[in-house]
């Protein structure tokens, strides 16, 4: 059986890299587990004001939403009604146009998402 020089330069390369691979991965830590910090006083009640002014903003939004919602539920309603009644083309455009500043309106009252408090 005959082999090249490359063959078996490869061949001994690669029984080299899988070999010292293996042992290089066993020799890591196995069980790398965050260290947790202790924080102090000052960093939990900080930490603790910090959630609670972001749920009380998530709160606020959610409100804000909603009532956002039934503003456009209600522009909807006179959008409807006063196409109906609209007799020309410009009362019609008249409508819309204070339909979609309604929305528009509803939808600048809505506040910004707030920011989750990152652990210190």
């Amino acid at each position: 059986m005959k082999l090249s020089k490359t063959a078996v330069v490869v061949a001994s390369s690669l029984a080299f890299t899988f070999s010292s691979g293996v042992g290089a991965f066993a020799a890591e830590n196995p069980a790398a587990t965050p260290t947790k910090v202790q924080l102090t006083p000052e960093q939990k009640a900080a930490y603790q004001a910090a959630r609670e002014q972001f749920k009380t903003a998530r709160e606020a939004r959610h409100t804000a939403v909603e009532n956002a919602k039934a503003t456009v539920a209600a522009a909807k309603v006179t959008l409807g009604n006063s196409l109906a009644t609209a007799t020309t083309p410009a009362e019609k455009k008249a409508a819309r146009q204070a339909f979609k500043a309604a929305v528009g309106a509803a939808k600048s009252s809505i506040p910004s998402k707030p920011v989750k408090p990152v652990r210190p």
